[in-house]
């Protein structure tokens, strides 16, 4: 395949922004309905948690296994690919009435997810690596907009029409988006021409770093995920309030992500998480003792801008590490360690709410995301890349 070396401009990159955005419309859309779920089908918490898990599960077996053929040049196949996998799973939601049916269609949405987003963000990384950290930050900015419009559009289908209307109407829009990225330039600089381990990434220590950031970054994802739905309505919210609490978590995301990956790309990643992880820290544990649904809300909306931080600086972190040749497999490495860690939260989360309730939860998860804080600070110091590596020096081959 020819490989298109002219660096795109900032407009040009919109549409690869919109269709990670569009995944993940479905993505949220699946977590305002779990209340749902639990009402018509009899599911418990722990088997909402299941299903929850199971995706993000999905996702690191693609991001792990999938990741580095983008690096290798395989870009086109996996976007394709994980947009039909992605109709496949919304398909299958709209027809599945029992817990194994709605587990399988979760495995397939993560897997889709999880095979295109590092492909894409090595499209960022290879075509405009002095603007990095704003342009991965403006991704991430989309996937939090398809985030808030997910639930929305769920929350009224299921509302005004009936719980299957959801998943149909993701599936015509992700056949409308497949038809689309045939039009795009799938083309992510030069692919690699050796095989370099994936877990030699591991012996970079500002890379390690990142992850530990990383993972403090994704246990607050998979526990809100999984309990937000039902703590809400635990305290008496409908599924329209539900739906829009979560579209308000994300909000403030949208126009802070591209000024955090900015930011971060300025003055270094692990100058700027230590600060927005602890505040997300303060909003967690905030969540197990409030029992006023718009005061829980007001916070989330706290919270989000404090992520809106550390997101882009995470995946920054993890670029400006990482070898160029090895630029996707690093964000799949990131990636799936992060779901690692959220698939772990939401399984954990079930049982703890089920077992002690919303404040041995929110407690129990902010300690984790301390201790994983630290160990970051620890390894990484001032990170800029590897060495103390500035944003506009050439990544280093890896071993």
């Amino acid at each position: 395949m020819a490989v298109n070396t002219k660096p795109f401009s900032a407009r040009s990159f919109w549409p690869y922004f919109m269709v990670t955005g569009a995944l993940s419309m479905g993505y949220g859309s699946l977590f305002t309905l779990l209340a749902e779920f639990r009402e018509k089908f009899g599911f418990s918490e722990t088997e909402l948690g299941f299903i929850t898990a199971v995706g993000f599960f999905a996702g690191v077996m693609a991001q792990v296994g999938l990741a580095r053929f983008a690096d290798q040049g395989y870009v086109w196949l996996l976007v394709h690919g994980g947009v039909i996998v992605a109709i496949v799973s919304m398909l299958s939601m709209a027809a599945a009435d029992e817990i194994w049916q709605f587990t399988a269609a979760r495995f397939f949405l993560g897997a889709g997810t999880g095979a295109t987003g590092p492909a894409i963000r090595r499209i960022l990384i290879t075509r405009d690596p002095a603007n990095m950290g704003q342009n991965l930050g403006t991704m991430g900015a989309f996937d939090i907009s398809g985030f808030v419009l997910g639930p929305v559009v769920a929350g009224v289908l299921a509302e005004f029409i009936n719980l299957r209307a959801p998943f149909l109407f993701m599936a015509g829009l992700y056949t409308v988006v497949y038809l689309w990225i045939f039009r795009l330039d799938l083309s992510a600089g030069e692919a690699a021409t050796a095989k370099v381990r994936i877990w030699s990434l591991f012996r970079i220590r500002p890379l390690q770093s990142g992850m530990l950031a990383g993972a403090a970054f994704f246990t607050t994802i998979g526990v809100f995920e999984t309990s937000w739905a039902v703590l809400l309505d635990d305290l008496g919210a409908s599924t329209l309030v539900i739906a829009i609490s979560i579209s308000l978590f994300a909000v403030p995301m949208i126009p802070l992500a591209p000024f955090g990956g900015k930011l971060a790309q300025r003055r270094g990643p692990m100058r700027v998480m230590p600060f927005s992880i602890l505040g997300a820290v303060a909003c967690m544990f905030v969540y197990g003792y409030v029992e006023f649904v718009w005061v829980l809300i007001a916070v989330s909306a706290a919270h989000a801008m404090f992520d809106a931080f550390t997101m882009p600086a995470g995946q920054l972190a993890i670029a400006l590490s990482a070898p160029t040749q090895q630029a996707a497999s690093a964000q799949g490495m990131y990636g799936a360690l992060g779901l690692v860690i959220a698939g772990l939260a939401a399984l954990a989360t079930g049982w703890v709410y089920d077992t002690w309730g919303p404040e041995a939860l929110f407690t129990g998860s902010s300690l984790v995301m301390v201790v994983a804080l630290a160990g970051a600070v620890a390894l990484g110091g001032e990170l800029r890349g590897p060495a103390g590596r500035s944003t506009s020096e050439p990544a280093p081959a890896s071993s």
